[in-house]
């Protein structure tokens, strides 16, 4: 999924708007925090969204879902529109268009390429200051319909004639209210448009009424939950808080005996779980377990941590579908809390053992099983756990008197090391640590599996260092997350 989100606020004649820097800014966010892989672009030059929109088009090569989004002036001359750039001559009509972005040239990308869905979001439709000017008609105020191509909607702040209001607040009406929407769960981009229309009218006083062209052949969801995403297990299994314990059932003694937090209790109970009894279960009892497994063994329990580093030899004698699930729950619970939501904080303590087991070719099922899961909900990772790519990070280094200071950290020729994001204008503060322990902390954050990880050190006598500096939030144990209030910064799925 790929998008290109453009917010023009700094227009000539001092005619500024107020809010769509802002929706450009948030919009992108929420869409990144779904797995799109965003463009954000502020304040253009017609050549700026010119540029864009030739990237864009070349990025949907590789993509399904398409989405381009404006916030700005938007205009309608002689039944064409543009939208306006924050250096569009506006001497005339024919200026205009000639130094803005065409939206039928956006629609034309966008209908050429191999996206299957294709998402067009115009908050445009500001009144034009420009109108006396060029002694204009009320007649042709807001943008001009728009045909939309098979596999596209395209969605208005306004209806044709009406114009589109600033919001009270950091963002418009339109986008305010499509940023209240879009996290509805299981709600159709249709459903969710109709929302937004309820609220705008509200917000406008009946004064702003969106509408939508739409040629969409198929479904599509911004948030899809994870019970419509995986139909392999029941959703009280994916929110395992929901699972209801039926003392009746072994499967469900074994997860009660799990579940206690005692190891004089977990212990037993897994010797319950041997491969006539597996046999017998359901896959979602199955899954429960696993996830349990994991749990217990994060908790020290001795029986659940030997069960997770001799899997393969313990499970021998399961059969394939019932090892699958089992394994499945332990890979899931790494990642998903108890209400099947991505984690804060990703429970590692055992995850450089399980990700040993993405070796065996007979159980990479679990580990696509997870890689699906955490693209589809959007997870923040360099590189996604479970796909088996490597990943190369490369450690800068610079000497200074007081040692060796680490002062960034490459992925992909990005330095993601956040250090003025985390401390802003102040002093950065550092600790010492060792090259050892600064790969082991890496890790830890990367959500890789040593064997996928190329971590190198530049210049290379780094490597041997004594001691490395380092910034203090890389230092702090509650570093460990999903990229967002770690050390680096957030990442894109790739």
């Amino acid at each position: 999924m790929a998008a290109l989100v453009i917010g023009n606020s700094a227009y000539p004649d001092g005619d500024d708007l107020k809010n769509p820097v802002n929706d450009a800014t948030d919009l992108g966010a929420k869409l990144k925090s779904y797995g799109f892989d965003v463009t954000v672009a502020l304040d253009c030059t017609a050549k700026d969204m010119d540029k864009h929109l030739k990237a864009f088009r070349k990025l949907l090569e590789a993509n399904e879902v398409a989405l381009f989004f404006f916030a700005g002036h938007g205009m309608q001359i002689d039944g064409t529109n543009y939208l306006l750039a924050a250096d569009t001559d506006m001497e005339s009509e024919d200026d205009a268009k000639y130094s803005s972005l065409s939206l039928d040239k956006v629609v034309d990308a966008m209908a050429k390429s191999k996206a299957a869905t294709r998402i067009i979001i115009l908050d445009a439709c500001r009144s034009n200051p420009w109108e006396r000017k060029w002694h204009r008609s009320p007649g042709v105020r807001g943008l001009a319909s728009v045909y939309a191509p098979k596999g596209t909607i395209i969605g208005f702040a306004t209806s044709p004639g009406e114009v589109a209001y600033d919001g009270t607040g950091r963002n418009g009406t339109y986008t305010a209210a499509l940023l209240e929407h879009i996290d509805a769960p299981d709600c159709s981009i249709e459903t969710m448009f109709k929302r937004v229309r309820n609220t705008v009218a509200a917000s406008s006083k009946g004064k702003q009424t969106s509408w939508e062209h739409t040629s969409l052949s198929g479904e599509f969801y911004f948030n899809l939950s994870l019970g419509n995403l995986i139909d392999e297990y029941d959703g009280t299994a994916l929110a395992d808080r929901l699972f209801v314990i039926d003392p009746a059932k072994k499967s469900h003694r074994i997860i009660a005996g799990l579940k206690t937090y005692d190891w004089y209790k977990q212990n037993p109970a897994l010797e319950l779980l041997d491969a006539d009894s597996v046999e017998k279960m359901a896959k979602n009892s199955l899954f429960v377990i696993g996830r349990n497994i994991y749990q217990a063994a994060c908790g020290d329990a001795h029986g659940a941590g030997e069960f997770v580093r001799k899997f393969m030899n313990v499970t021998s004698g399961y059969p394939v579908d019932k090892r699958k699930a089992i394994l499945d729950g332990v890979l899931f619970e790494i990642f998903f809390d108890k209400d099947g939501k991505l984690r804060k904080r990703l429970k590692n303590r055992l995850f450089e053992e399980v990700f040993e087991l993405q070796q065996y070719e007979e159980l990479k099922d679990s580990f696509e099983f997870i890689a699906e899961a955490l693209t589809a909900t959007g997870g923040d990772f360099y590189a996604v756990p479970g796909k088996g790519h490597e990943l190369a990070v490369t450690v800068s280094t610079k000497k200074r008197k007081d040692g060796v200071l680490v002062d960034a950290i490459y992925i992909g020729g990005v330095d993601v090391l956040r250090i003025e994001d985390e401390w802003g204008t102040e002093e950065v503060r550092y600790a010492g640590t060792d090259p050892k322990d600064l790969i082991d902390r890496l890790r830890d954050q990367l959500f890789l599996p040593a064997r996928l990880l190329r971590i190198s050190f530049t210049p290379k006598e780094a490597e041997s260092a004594d001691e490395l500096l380092i910034p203090e939030a890389l230092d702090c144990p509650e570093a460990v997350g999903v990229a967002k209030g770690c050390c680096l910064r957030d990442s894109k799925i790739r």
